[in-house]
């Protein structure tokens, strides 16, 4: 369940401090055809709400809206896979990012969840930021973002996010995820300005799959964001 029209492309992660901003970066890039979709956090929705973040995106492009909780897939299944799934579909998003910590459990009723309210359920595993496994200090086991991925993939899905700032991680999880899944998407956050990410690197190490990455600062902190944007995907295109 693909929808996102082009192999490759970008997704501007829109966390912007208000609604002014946020018309701002979807009018700069919303013609550019290798823009893919738009990913949505807690923080534009905290602060204005979903129903108006989502019209005011849907006054400009009909491209879809990935809604990214930070992180969704915490929770008992039947929360996580329950009623809130059809609100999310209800308001206009598209897609929804889970990184199910709380289990497998809750990962099989948020994955079963979503195909009921017709929303994409893209899982990660991995985070970009150094000190979140075990081995560099942090809390979750080394081996739990490959068993996440293998289960997710099992369970049919087939749009995964890994993490853009590690080109090793994308590399090895691509391929593990394409062993179950004949043509993967690929996502990777954590890309240009802020984390660091290598665009083009990010792409390579996806080969041969879907891939989009997703971009933040590197795009709505730019003076000029289109001309940040394309300057991106020149990057990316060079090595596709």
């Amino acid at each position: 369940m693909d929808i996102l029209q082009n192999k490759y492309g970008i997704i501007p992660a829109c966390d912007v401090s208000d609604l002014r901003e946020l018309i701002t970066l979807v009018k700069e890039t919303c013609s550019l055809d290798f823009i893919q979709a738009y990913k949505i956090g807690v923080k534009m929705l905290a602060l204005e709400g979903a129903k108006k973040v989502i019209q005011e995106i849907r006054r400009l492009t009909d491209l879809p809206i990935i809604y990214d909780h930070q992180k969704y897939g915490t929770d008992i299944p039947e929360l996580s896979g329950g009623d809130i799934l059809e609100s999310f579909k209800k308001s206009g998003i598209n897609g929804l990012i889970i990184f199910p910590f709380a289990g497998i459990k809750t990962l099989q009723a948020t994955v079963a969840g979503c195909r009921r309210a017709n929303l994409l359920p893209i899982v990660g595993g991995e985070m970009t930021h150094p000190g979140f496994l075990a081995s560099e200090g942090g809390y979750i086991a080394d081996n739990a973002p490959e068993k996440i991925y293998r289960d997710a993939a099992h369970l049919g899905v087939d749009t995964f996010v890994v993490p853009g700032t590690k080109i090793d991680k994308i590399k090895e999880y691509a391929g593990l995820i394409g062993e179950v899944v004949p043509n993967p998407r690929i996502m990777f956050p954590g890309i240009g300005k802020g984390q660091g990410g290598d665009i083009s690197e990010a792409f390579k190490a996806a080969s041969p799959y879907s891939c989009s990455a997703i971009v933040g600062r590197g795009i709505y902190a730019a003076k000029d964001i289109r001309a940040a944007a394309k300057a991106l995907w020149e990057r990316a295109s060079s090595v596709l």
